[in-house]
């Protein structure tokens, strides 16, 4: 009897679709095109539920050399190195609803790991001094070009957009924290950062 794969339904993380195996579509075709295309900096804009935390996950496990995950797949036929990259992978999904203070206090949140990952916990400087840092750490202990990918971008704002004081304090505080991500140029692998829209002035 053929086996029977279902839809991964409320699943966006791409191990746990392939591992569990649950139909996938396939998108891997897009990691050699930003492969063969030297695309560094890529922006993906999609309504809420296209795919875009998938996506992000399904480049997370890439970037981080899991092989087995691309068996059958178009990047598993292209790829022959499967260099593993430093990731850091930043969700900003869960900052809705917040003031000034705790976007900030989240942002730290989701540094920490990767500060701590990397030995370069320093809760003395911003948070743009402190991705800088990370980013060059990571750089240094592995060897390796550096992969951000930052999912929902946007998230902070959205709901905020009405609100012109708040908003305006968080874009600063979003402006500060993606400052660094041009001059880290000759660190990073790849940015991929998804969203559901284009905000001016946040340094992207």
């Amino acid at each position: 009897m053929a086996e029977i794969r279902r839809y991964p339904i409320g699943i966006q993380t791409f191990q746990d679709i392939i591992e569990g195996k649950y139909i996938y579509v396939d998108k891997t075709k897009y990691i050699v095109d930003f492969r063969e295309q030297g695309l560094k900096f890529v922006f993906l804009s999609r309504p809420r539920r296209f795919g875009k935390s998938l996506f992000a996950s399904m480049l997370h496990a890439y970037y981080e050399g899991k092989k087995d995950l691309f068996d059958g797949l178009a990047v598993g036929e292209y790829e022959k190195d499967w260099v593993k990259h430093p990731v850091l992978h930043f969700d900003m999904s869960g900052a809705k609803h917040f003031d000034a203070e705790r976007l900030t206090s989240y942002l730290n949140w989701q540094l920490q790991p990767y500060e701590e990952a990397y030995g370069c916990a320093d809760d003395d400087n911003s948070t743009n001094v402190r991705l800088a840092n990370l980013v060059k750490r990571a750089y240094k202990q592995t060897g390796q070009k550096v992969v951000i990918i930052i999912d929902e971008y946007d998230a902070p704002l959205l709901d905020v957009v009405h609100e012109e004081e708040n908003l305006h304090k968080l874009r600063l505080i979003m402006q500060n924290f993606y400052s660094p991500l041009k001059m880290l140029d000759p660190y990073l692998e790849l940015v991929f950062i998804t969203g559901i829209t284009k905000f001016s002035q946040l340094s992207i």
